[in-house]
């Protein structure tokens, strides 16, 4: 299973938004459609062996967990409204500690970034942190397909946040020599990974 956890620094933790102003009204949420987008769909079908995890840290109540797994997953189309319709319809639920399912394929929970890398260690899952500098992807892609991906938003990850992650001892891993979007390292990584698995 390969897992992406996305970080939404704005991403909105109340139902009480319109799909219609994805980036605005819910805090820049069309960045975490298009990274779901991005890490399941391929031509005419849906990566079953994929997860992706959106920590959503915006207001009114920070700190929720937003998990997809392909596997499981219903009515999800590969445009940013119908990623964002079961993000809301995920925010509807009471939330708790323990995951409640929203939609066919799609939990909630309460959470912050620590509780989920610790989820992942206690697992023994290796994690790879997404950073420029980091070392080159098509170099260790072939040890990486059942890694956890580390992603911030367009706001990146803050000091906070880089300590929590670097203190796992997360492998820093770079896609490209430039900074680019989180959804298009997302497809870059796909990419990889299923070239190393073809050799």
């Amino acid at each position: 299973m390969r897992d992406f956890i996305v970080i939404g620094h704005k991403a909105s933790t109340s139902s009480d938004f319109s799909l219609n102003d994805l980036p605005g009204s819910a805090g820049r949420m069309d960045i975490l459609c298009r990274c779901i987008n991005s890490a399941f769909f391929l031509s005419h079908d849906i990566r079953t062996d994929v997860q992706v995890h959106l920590l959503l840290l915006g207001q009114p109540e920070p700190g929720k967990i937003i998990r997809f797994n392909g596997e499981n997953i219903k009515h999800l189309n590969p445009d940013e409204r119908s990623s964002g319709a079961l993000i809301k319809k995920a925010l509807e639920k009471n939330v708790s500690d323990v995951e409640t399912q929203s939609t066919p394929g799609v939990w909630i929970r309460k959470g912050n970034l620590k509780t989920l890398l610790d989820g992942f260690k206690n697992e023994s899952r290796t994690l790879a942190y997404l950073r420029e500098g980091g070392e080159d992807i098509r170099e260790i892609a072939g040890s990486l397909n059942d890694a956890v991906f580390i992603l911030g938003d367009h706001l990146g990850v803050t000091d906070e946040e880089e300590e929590i992650i670097l203190n796992t001892n997360a492998k820093l891993i770079s896609v490209s020599p430039h900074s680019i979007h989180a959804d298009h390292c997302i497809l870059i990584l796909n990419n990889e990974l299923d070239r190393a698995l073809e050799k």
